[in-house]
């Protein structure tokens, strides 16, 4: 049994996770989504709580057709210190065998504590981004709804996520 893990923010969960996810299903025979950042919301950065990307991905990945009797997705708060990181995410998690990410640091974490990574390609970065997506929802521009999986834009228009974004990323303060 080879089991893979896979991390991410997913803030929001977009087309470009399901297509990685998809194929990193297609070389494992269980894969474990962790939720990074879990502990975060209510930001421009984070602006969606642990359960609510758990729930957009879940409906998405079924969306997708992906057999979830074969996915774990365990949300995982931050620590404050990135070498111990890899030993932290094993006490959340199943065992697995494999790690993949596109991300340089937790390439580097998990390599230094000598556990099996892969790089996955990453779908579309330019227009695939939960920062673009994010920009776009703000400047209440409809193509984000074109870049993330129906589930998700249901989601975050029942959570009125947009109003949620736009108000977390206002400030109060006078700019000179």
């Amino acid at each position: 049994m080879l089991r893979g893990l896979y991390v991410g923010r997913f803030q929001p969960p977009h087309k470009g996770h399901v297509e990685v996810i998809k194929r990193i299903m297609k070389e494992v025979d269980e894969l474990i989504i962790v939720v990074g950042s879990a502990q975060v919301s209510h930001t421009f950065e984070n602006p969606f709580t642990a359960g609510e990307r758990v729930l957009m991905l879940k409906e998405s990945l079924v969306s997708a057709g992906v057999d979830m009797s074969k996915v774990y997705i365990i949300p995982i708060p931050d620590i404050a210190m990135n070498h111990v990181w890899p030993r932290y995410v094993t006490l959340f998690t199943p065992p697995f065998h494999v790690v993949y990410t596109g991300n340089p640091l937790v390439r580097r974490l998990f390599e230094e504590a000598n556990f099996k990574v892969k790089g996955h390609e990453m779908i579309l970065r330019e227009k695939y981004s939960g920062k673009y997506i994010r920009r776009l929802m703000l400047k209440n521009d409809p193509k984000w709804e074109e870049l993330v999986p129906e589930p998700v834009v249901k989601i975050i228009k029942e959570i009125n996520g947009i109003e949620r974004l736009r108000e977390v990323a206002s400030t109060d303060e006078i700019i000179a």
